[in-house]
Protein backbone atom coordinates (compact mmCIF):
# COMPACT_ATOMS: atom_id res chain seq x y z
CA UNK A 1 0.00 0.00 0.00
CA UNK A 2 1.34 3.45 -0.93
CA UNK A 3 2.21 5.93 1.79
CA UNK A 4 -0.13 8.87 2.32
CA UNK A 5 1.37 12.36 2.36
CA UNK A 6 -0.40 15.46 3.63
CA UNK A 7 0.59 18.68 1.84
CA UNK A 8 -0.26 21.86 3.75
CA UNK A 9 0.23 25.17 1.94
CA UNK A 10 -1.91 28.27 1.44
CA UNK A 11 -0.73 28.54 -2.20
CA UNK A 12 -3.14 26.43 -4.25
CA UNK A 13 -0.90 26.22 -7.32
CA UNK A 14 2.00 24.94 -5.20
CA UNK A 15 -0.27 22.39 -3.48
CA UNK A 16 -1.40 21.11 -6.88
CA UNK A 17 2.17 20.97 -8.22
CA UNK A 18 3.41 18.99 -5.20
CA UNK A 19 0.39 16.67 -5.46
CA UNK A 20 1.20 16.05 -9.13
CA UNK A 21 4.83 15.12 -8.35
CA UNK A 22 3.86 12.91 -5.41
CA UNK A 23 0.97 11.07 -7.09
CA UNK A 24 3.13 10.51 -10.18
CA UNK A 25 5.66 8.84 -7.89
CA UNK A 26 2.96 6.52 -6.51
CA UNK A 27 2.08 8.22 -3.22
CA UNK A 28 -1.40 8.93 -1.90
CA UNK A 29 -1.86 12.66 -1.30
CA UNK A 30 -4.11 14.72 0.98
CA UNK A 31 -4.24 18.50 0.52
CA UNK A 32 -5.01 21.26 3.04
CA UNK A 33 -4.97 25.02 2.52
CA UNK A 34 -4.06 25.84 6.13
CA UNK A 35 -3.16 24.30 9.48
CA UNK A 36 -6.79 24.22 10.65
CA UNK A 37 -7.92 22.08 7.69
CA UNK A 38 -4.77 19.97 8.03
CA UNK A 39 -5.49 19.35 11.70
CA UNK A 40 -8.92 17.92 10.86
CA UNK A 41 -7.38 15.63 8.23
CA UNK A 42 -4.69 14.39 10.63
CA UNK A 43 -7.26 13.62 13.33
CA UNK A 44 -9.45 11.74 10.83
CA UNK A 45 -6.65 9.80 9.11
CA UNK A 46 -3.05 10.35 10.26
CA UNK A 47 -0.80 10.48 7.16
CA UNK A 48 2.59 8.78 6.87
CA UNK A 49 4.32 12.12 6.28
CA UNK A 50 3.43 15.83 6.38
CA UNK A 51 4.90 18.48 4.08
CA UNK A 52 3.99 21.82 5.64
CA UNK A 53 4.58 25.38 4.57
CA UNK A 54 5.90 27.59 7.37
CA UNK A 55 4.22 30.92 6.49
CA UNK A 56 0.44 30.43 6.52
CA UNK A 57 -2.51 32.45 7.83
CA UNK A 58 -4.15 31.62 11.20
CA UNK A 59 -1.40 29.27 12.41
CA UNK A 60 2.08 28.88 10.94
CA UNK A 61 3.68 25.55 10.15
CA UNK A 62 5.80 25.55 13.29
CA UNK A 63 2.75 26.13 15.51
CA UNK A 64 0.85 23.43 13.60
CA UNK A 65 3.58 20.82 14.15
CA UNK A 66 4.00 21.83 17.81
CA UNK A 67 0.25 21.28 18.31
CA UNK A 68 0.41 17.87 16.62
CA UNK A 69 3.38 16.67 18.63
CA UNK A 70 1.74 17.77 21.88
CA UNK A 71 -1.24 15.48 21.14
CA UNK A 72 -0.08 12.15 22.56
CA UNK A 73 -3.03 10.29 20.99
CA UNK A 74 -1.47 10.77 17.54
CA UNK A 75 1.29 8.54 16.19
CA UNK A 76 4.68 9.98 15.28
CA UNK A 77 4.41 11.63 11.86
CA UNK A 78 7.59 12.81 10.12
CA UNK A 79 7.43 16.42 8.91
CA UNK A 80 9.22 18.19 6.09
CA UNK A 81 8.98 21.98 6.26
CA UNK A 82 8.53 23.92 3.05
CA UNK A 83 9.39 27.59 2.97
CA UNK A 84 11.17 30.43 1.31
CA UNK A 85 12.74 31.32 4.70
CA UNK A 86 16.23 29.98 5.25
CA UNK A 87 16.36 31.07 8.90
CA UNK A 88 13.50 28.77 9.90
CA UNK A 89 15.68 25.70 9.54
CA UNK A 90 16.85 25.67 13.18
CA UNK A 91 13.34 26.04 14.59
CA UNK A 92 12.16 23.20 12.35
CA UNK A 93 14.90 20.94 13.68
CA UNK A 94 13.91 21.81 17.25
CA UNK A 95 10.39 20.60 16.45
CA UNK A 96 11.77 17.32 15.13
CA UNK A 97 11.43 18.01 11.40
CA UNK A 98 13.07 15.35 9.26
CA UNK A 99 13.75 17.73 6.41
CA UNK A 100 13.55 21.20 5.01
CA UNK A 101 12.81 22.22 1.43
CA UNK A 102 13.08 25.77 0.15
CA UNK A 103 10.88 27.25 -2.56
CA UNK A 104 10.96 26.86 -5.47
CA UNK A 105 10.90 23.11 -4.83
CA UNK A 106 12.75 20.84 -7.22
CA UNK A 107 10.86 17.60 -7.90
CA UNK A 108 13.98 15.44 -7.57
CA UNK A 109 14.84 16.86 -4.12
CA UNK A 110 11.22 16.55 -2.98
CA UNK A 111 10.89 12.92 -4.03
CA UNK A 112 14.32 11.93 -2.69
CA UNK A 113 13.53 13.44 0.72
CA UNK A 114 10.07 11.86 0.87
CA UNK A 115 11.47 8.45 -0.12
CA UNK A 116 13.93 8.59 2.81
CA UNK A 117 11.11 8.85 5.34
CA UNK A 118 8.11 6.88 4.09
CA UNK A 119 7.44 3.48 2.54
CA UNK A 120 5.54 3.11 -0.73
CA UNK A 121 5.67 5.14 -3.88
CA UNK A 122 8.09 4.62 -6.71
CA UNK A 123 11.79 5.32 -6.73
CA UNK A 124 12.70 9.00 -6.93
CA UNK A 125 13.19 10.54 -10.35
CA UNK A 126 16.76 11.35 -11.17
Amino acid sequence: MAATILVVDDDESLRQLLALHLTSAGYGVLLAEDAIAAGYLVLRQPPDLIISDVNMPHMDGFEFVAALTSDKTLPYIPVIFLTSMEEGDQRGKELGAVGYLTKPVRADRLLAMVAQHVPGGAHPIG
